[in-house]
Order: structure tokens, then sequence, then C-alpha cells
């Protein structure tokens, strides 16, 4: 498994990037929705990598900056063709290394409260992240759970 940061530009990447934003109009409202298209990922305070085996995309994952101390997870998203093969828990591994390694203090993120989402608010406490209330541009929605972890 090799992670590499990516420029979105890749049909693979453009192709998981649309299917995970199809997952959320399928599992969350309209307004809960708060995944970002390819333009929104290309935004110079977001870092983009997609998660490879050989020439074989099993995921991608995202960091913005929301300000000199705290980050945001954004676009974690898995390749239905590789569940249950570690690709969330590597890329996550990698983002909380990147986000320590750039001197955060803290690493939020936001998520469904749907069943839908159960597995990856599991992975996400099973790295010490905590519920916590909206932050940043967020406001409280029944179908948003807010997460942060302290580095």
């Amino acid at each position: 498994m090799e992670i590499r940061v990516d420029d979105l530009t890749g049909a693979e990447v453009a192709e998981l990037v649309m299917d995970h934003l199809q997952s959320m109009a399928v599992h969350s409202p309209p307004e809960s929705r708060h995944a970002l298209n390819l333009d929104g990922l290309r935004k110079p305070e977001i870092s983009f990598w997609s998660v490879w085996e050989n020439d074989e995309l099993m995921g991608c994952g995202a960091l913005k900056q929301l300000n000199p101390e705290h980050g945001e997870i954004k676009s974690m998203k898995t390749s239905s063709k590789h569940l249950q093969k570690g690709v969330a828990k590597q890329l996550l591994k990698h983002i909380i290394t990147e986000a320590t390694q750039r001197g955060y203090l803290r690493l939020s993120l936001e998520t469904g409260s749907m069943a839908a989402f159960d597995p990856a608010r599991r992975l996400y406490v099973s790295f010490g992240f905590q519920e916590c209330g909206p932050f940043e541009n967020y406001t409280e929605d029944p179908n948003s759970v807010f997460m942060t972890k302290e580095l």
C-alpha cells in the first residue's frame, strides 16, 4: 500500500471522489452534505492523498488547514473493492502524522450520524477522536457528528 500526494487530475481519483459524493447523496440530505468536489479539493489549504496498490486505487483522503494550529480531515473514502483491507486505517495514520508534523494542536472532522457512517465513527474513536460540537463554519445538525482529537 502506497500513499501518494495527488493532484486530483487522474480519472480513477475523479471517479472515486464522484463515488464519495454519490454516497453522500444517498445517505445525507442536501443541507447536511459537506463532502468536497474536485474543485473544492484543489484549494491551496487542502492536501490530498490517494492510496495505491500497484496500479489500483484503493482510497483517498484530504487534510484542510483551518488555521496554523487546527486541521480538518476531509474526503476519506475507500474504494468498494478494497473495504476491510486497512486502507482507511493507514490513511488516517498518515493524515495524523502529517498534521502533527505541521504543528497542528488539534485535528477535527465531520461525518454522518446515520448507521452507514458507523464504521467511520468507530475508526475515528479507535484513534482517539471524541465527539465535540460544531467547529469552523459548521452548525448543529442532527445528521452530522463532529469529532476532534488533540495532537
